[in-house]
């Protein structure tokens, strides 16, 4: 399977989720009668990153690892976002250029040597990169964030989670 199939479809999918779980935050705040941003600031541990920067991780990682694997540029999100608002229009963004790439932008990825910015002098092929670290990192933010919504309330559930699934019959 290609790293794009390993890949953009997938983080492409659990940001859509995140921006449902964004929506059900808001109605949960609505009924609660309290600013559904203040849960931007909640957060699972003292020295964990809160949501908004959950969030903001999450974006990141879908948008950089497909600059890694590709040599695209990504688009900037300079970490300003204090509003549910804004923290979806970032979601959107990324959905946005993640959409304008094509399966054939990753040809030669498995084999790309990828520079991190933690490991100055060192390097990662794309496909290692993509399993010890891309994916983990991605889905770790967004379990986090999930997490930190579902832990002050929102009605959040496994399917919330997973987002659509390609049953076909038989």
């Amino acid at each position: 399977m290609s790293l794009y199939r390993q890949t953009l479809p997938q983080q492409r999918k659990m940001l859509q989720n995140l921006d449902h779980w964004l929506d059900k935050a808001v109605t949960f705040a609505e009924g609660k009668k309290f600013d559904a941003n203040t849960l931007l600031v909640a957060r699972l541990a003292p020295d964990q990153f809160a949501l908004a920067r959950q969030v903001q991780a999450v974006c990141d990682n879908a948008k950089m690892t497909a600059v890694r694997l590709t040599g695209r540029t990504a688009p900037a999100h300079p970490d300003v976002e204090t509003t549910i608002p804004e923290l979806k229009a970032r979601i959107g963004s990324v959905i946005e250029f993640l959409n304008g790439l094509q399966e054939s932008d990753y040809a030669g990825a498995e084999s790309r040597l990828i520079e991190l910015p933690f490991a100055p002098g060192m390097v990662i092929r794309g496909d290692d990169y993509v399993v010890d670290m891309a994916l983990p990192n991605f889905y770790f933010h967004a379990t986090t964030a999930y997490a930190i919504l579902r832990h002050n309330g929102v009605d959040l559930g496994k399917r919330d989670f997973l987002g659509t699934i390609a049953l076909v019959s038989r």
